[in-house]
């Protein structure tokens, strides 16, 4: 199956951190002839934090970036698509290397400093004469534009429907820092770490413990909250770079109060990229959202939203405008945390369905027609009467998606 070109976004502007480079080009590895080669490239050497796939089947590029970060002289962050590099043997590693040599030659730094992803069909060896070509290209191309950036975001993507990037900025210490992000996804999809590939990049000075302390934690609060399929990939990577060049060469890092402000904005930044991978879900109709309260604790809270929302009966129900209320409170039932059946509710799509261990009278027809009208579905569920909450995202299950994936190496 080929892939798909990704939309251009509606007109926007973004702001990008100071003291970095991107390019994008097409080498050919994608049977389309799309952008299949993406370079990120810092001015100096910077800080790299990275979170990766939990799968204990791990593409050669994961093993290799992840032993380099956290590290504070990184340089480059290189992505191929069209082709993950995954359950391709000792050649397959040799492959990752060599890609981070090249990119350390053509860049002017130590392959070390060099982070290496890749995303595509598993099991096939990468065409390196193709990916030698577009690495040298790439290179060959990078500036600080916008148009620059864009070009990166879209040489990353595989079967995205369309590209998705951010950026924001914050103000500490009454300067502005910046934050630019992109990231890849729309199939095999599923929170266990991060869940495509994607990069967060700013100019605010964060040191690599801090960084890989809050990169970890901004994971968790978004990529690590949605869920297309299910299917935790081999490929799963999520870079944080930050060049600390916002005001001058010898910046002091922030403490832990700056820290704290910046995180929540890159947090922000992430949620919406997360949310994008929802929306571009592999055939997904409509966006769902899981908010559960009243559980013993946040951590019990979030098993219990995951549990209802990667549920394929409850994905069904969501594609049909079904409002079976009966299937996402069982789906709390079994995930595991206790709960509280007495005090127990549902509400959805601003409809009482089930409150305190009873089911409510309603018009279900009509309920039904609200949830087809809209893209968007909200199940509010209430599982007792502790302080835990949590909120999760995912697609629904469509037909569309089935077609899809049973042809997607043919």
């Amino acid at each position: 199956m080929t892939d798909t070109a990704p939309q251009n976004d509606p007109p926007t502007s973004h702001v990008l951190p100071k003291g970095i480079r991107f390019a994008g080009v097409a080498a050919g590895i994608k049977a389309s002839g799309k952008p299949d080669v993406s370079m990120i490239v810092t001015d100096r050497p910077s800080v790299m934090a990275g979170v990766y796939t939990t799968n204990q089947i791990v593409a050669a590029p994961v093993v290799l970036t992840r032993a380099k970060t956290p590290t504070s002289t990184g340089r480059v962050v290189l992505t191929n698509s069209g082709n993950a590099n995954a359950c391709t043997g000792e050649e397959g590693m040799q492959n990752a290397k060599a890609m981070c040599e090249l990119a350390a030659k053509l860049t002017g730094c130590d392959c070390a400093d060099v982070m290496v992803m890749s995303t595509g069909v598993i099991g096939q060896p990468l065409p390196m004469q193709k990916v030698r070509a577009g690495i040298e290209a790439a290179a060959g191309k990078l500036g600080d534009a916008e148009t620059d950036f864009i070009a990166s975001a879209d040489a990353i993507c595989t079967t995205d429907q369309f590209r998705k990037t951010v950026s924001e900025t914050v103000t500490i210490r009454g300067q502005q820092f910046r934050i630019a992000a992109m990231c890849k996804g729309a199939g095999m999809i599923a929170p266990n770490m991060a869940t495509m590939l994607g990069v967060v990049m700013t100019d605010a000075p964060i040191g690599p413990e801090a960084a890989q302390a809050s990169l970890k934690q901004i994971a968790g609060q978004t990529f690590n909250r949605v869920s297309v399929d299910g299917h935790t990939s081999t490929n799963d990577t999520v870079m944080l770079v930050c060049t600390g060049m916002s005001v001058s060469e010898d910046v002091q890092e922030f403490n832990s109060d700056e820290l704290e402000i910046w995180q929540e904005a890159a947090t922000q930044v992430a949620l919406k990229l997360a949310k994008m991978l929802v929306a571009d879900g592999e055939g997904a109709a409509r966006f769902f959202e899981v908010r559960v309260s009243g559980a013993a604790s946040d951590e019990d809270a979030f098993v219990i939203a995951k549990t209802v929302a990667a549920s394929p009966l409850v994905k069904t129900a969501i594609t049909g405008g079904d409002p079976n209320w009966g299937r996402i409170v069982s789906a709390a039932g079994y995930a595991g945390p206790k709960i509280d059946p007495e005090r127990t509710s549902l509400v959805i799509d601003g409809v009482m369905v089930f409150e305190n261990g009873t089911p409510i009278s309603i018009d279900a027809a009509k309920l039904s027609e609200s949830m087809k009208a809209n893209t968007e579905v909200l199940a509010d569920l209430t599982v007792g009467e502790g302080p835990g909450q949590a909120s999760f995202w995912a697609s629904d299950l469509t037909e569309a998606y089935v077609r899809f994936n049973s042809l997607y190496t043919t």
